[in-house]
């Protein structure tokens, strides 16, 4: 196989593996937003079931969700469909630990800065908007991108339940070339340059976000 080909098949595995990525980080933006206020400003009968659902997505094991949800859901009369049921496993989990990147970004706005916007008389929907969610922002922005690049490192366990991506193509490759070192060596640099794009994303968010609203991190 000549490295064109070889950068061809790894290229559509990389391909599933942007969506899956895509996907599931968008998933875990909806799970984590209104967990992470919940916890951070949110009402007891909010906080707590929040709270339960981040502890248990955060305390078992990923692989094992995974498993849960392609092996066992069928038993019930669920079943999904393999890159379904990847997207769902990783959504829900990332979404837990995007939680406790929310809640830590709310609570780590200066107390001044809720004072200020008190002594101006603002709403609390107002202030929230105005002063809390843009500090906020560029709080959460940057641990929220090494979110994310776990998240993509993350997705090569879906291969374990049959999505093509990355590393299911790497496998098949390698056992059909019995060339693993080139094989996986290039797939070592296919993450390492999706993990650069994802940084250099999240810098960029970052710094439209300062900018936005004059702010420095």
């Amino acid at each position: 196989m000549t490295s064109a080909q070889l950068l061809a098949a790894i290229a559509e595995g990389m391909a599933v593996t942007v969506a899956l990525t895509v996907l599931s980080g968008l998933l875990a933006v909806a799970i984590a937003l209104p967990l992470g206020l919940a916890r951070a400003r949110g009402p007891r009968p909010l906080a707590w079931p929040a709270a339960v659902y981040v502890e248990f997505f955060r305390g078992t094991s990923l692989l094992v969700q995974l498993f849960w949800l392609f092996f066992v859901l069928p038993l019930f009369g669920v079943s999904l469909p393999a890159f379904a049921t990847a997207v769902l496993a990783l959504g829900l989990n990332y979404g837990a630990y995007g939680a406790e990147i929310v809640r830590g970004a709310v609570n780590s706005v200066p107390r001044a800065m809720h004072e200020a916007a008190s002594a101006l008389a603002l709403s609390r929907w107002l202030a929230f908007r105005k002063v809390v969610l843009p500090l906020a922002l560029v709080l959460l922005l940057r641990p929220w991108g090494t979110l994310m690049v776990q998240l993509l490192k993350a997705t090569s366990l879906v291969s374990l339940v049959t999505v093509a991506e990355t590393t299911f193509r790497a496998n098949q490759l390698a056992q059909l070339t019995l060339d693993a070192p080139r094989v996986f060596g290039a797939v070592l640099l296919a993450y390492l340059l999706l993990s650069g794009c994802i940084a250099g994303a999240t810098a960029l968010a970052a710094g439209a976000v300062q900018r936005r609203w004059a702010l420095k991190a």
